[in-house]
């Protein structure tokens, strides 16, 4: 355990991933007082550690390009504020398109960036293969392309927020599990651990994959579920040089992708077959089908043998977009969840909505369409403490 557990608290965030850090960070920053970050393991020791790293303001809707966009900006003035190395790679982001479809969905959207000041833009396939020398052009029709995104350190991250909540006077506990939230009339009277109770008016759910159960705690539904991601790193890429940087290429169709880490690569590709659930360990079940999507991409790829690899879990909701905003009751609880595999990107802009939406001040993002009530969930007083 790391941090003393205090009985009372101003603001309970509930999670230490990058979204919970960056949450705590900026309440603090903003000077609310007793700023309280509960983990119940070590600090992005949940989805965090185990993201892809990549950073990117391309999306097709305002909302999300407009979290992406802010959270670009703050990673890349990190390591003055909070004050990190987060290793930031600004390499861009590389999309490979081979239907007509896709190509026509992602001209609009480069059109709603570029409005935004994203600068995407359309690229040829001869473009796409300097850029990333390891596909091959087969099948292709077009590409995507935007200079400011890139990657990053996840656990980087989370502990530059982290420090710099506890510099601007936030509680940072490792090893504390939420067990329930005691409400009483209507209101928020104490959050309940395994280190005991916390006196506090105020929760923020940023528990990830974890989010439902929290929710229910206080009545309140958040349509998250946890699905198995899994990514595997190889040694030296063949064929490119060390000194060659690769965007994050991503092939639209298979969901395939890989990027730089170190003189190797990361890669991986969602598997449709997946089932929902906790499920951490790793699976040769997905191979074949990885195998058949870089054997047509970036066929070289094969010959780099694997390091090593990890599982880890996406937090998705039924339409795959993140949940962000307040309940109107019990009391105040506030959440940021659900964000379907962008929340690592996306984390610092959350950050500063949660701080604003405690305020009660206008966001820097207005994240009205994110909010938990567009899937028609009822919030249910509850006046016991309810265990999960």
């Amino acid at each position: 355990m790391s941090g003393v557990l205090p009985e009372r608290a101003g603001v309970v965030v509930i999670g230490g991933g990058v979204v919970g850090a960056s949450v705590a960070f900026h309440l603090a920053e903003a000077g609310v007082p007793d700023v309280l970050l509960l983990e119940r393991d070590a600090l992005a020791s949940g989805s965090t550690s185990k993201a892809a790293g990549g950073v990117r303001a391309q999306f097709s809707d305002e909302v999300n390009i407009g979290l992406g966009a802010r959270s670009l900006e703050a990673f890349a003035v990190f390591g003055t504020r909070p004050g990190q190395e987060i290793d930031l790679r600004r390499v861009g982001y590389l999309f490979l398109l081979s239907r007509e479809d896709e190509v026509a969905a992602f001209e609009r959207s480069v059109a709603v960036q570029n409005a935004l000041g994203v600068p995407s833009r359309m690229i040829s396939v001869a473009e796409a293969r300097r850029l990333s020398p390891l596909i091959v052009p087969d099948g292709l029709l077009a590409a995507v392309y935007s200079p400011d995104d890139g990657h990053c350190t996840p656990e980087s991250v989370v502990l530059g927020y982290a420090a710099g909540a506890r510099r601007h006077g936030a509680r940072v506990v490792t090893g504390c599990e939420v067990v329930g939230v005691e409400v009483v009339g209507g209101e928020i009277r104490s959050v309940v651990t395994n280190l005991g109770p916390v006196s506090a008016p105020t929760v923020v759910c940023a528990a990830g994959a974890w989010s439902a159960a929290v929710g229910a705690m206080v009545g309140v539904d958040l349509p998250v579920v946890p699905y198995r991601r899994q990514i595997l790193v190889t040694d030296r890429a063949p064929g490119v040089p060390d000194d060659h940087e690769i965007p994050m290429t991503i092939d639209f169709t298979t969901t395939f992708y890989f990027h730089r880490e170190g003189r190797g690569l990361l890669l991986g590709m969602s598997d449709p077959d997946e089932e929902p659930g906790f499920r951490l360990d790793r699976s040769d079940a997905w191979l074949p089908r990885l195998t058949e999507a870089i054997a047509a991409r970036a066929p070289a790829v094969l010959d780099a043998g694997v390091t090593g690899g990890w599982a880890g879990l996406y937090e998705v909701t039924p339409d795959h977009n993140a949940l962000i905003g307040e309940a109107a009751g019990p009391g105040r609880f506030l959440y940021a969840t659900g964000f379907s595999g962008h929340g690592f990107l996306q984390g610092p802009a959350v950050g500063e909505v949660i701080r604003d939406l405690y305020l009660g001040r206008e966001p820097v993002v207005d994240v009205t369409p994110l909010s938990a009530d567009r899937f028609g969930g009822s919030t249910r007083p509850r006046l016991e403490i309810h265990h999960v």
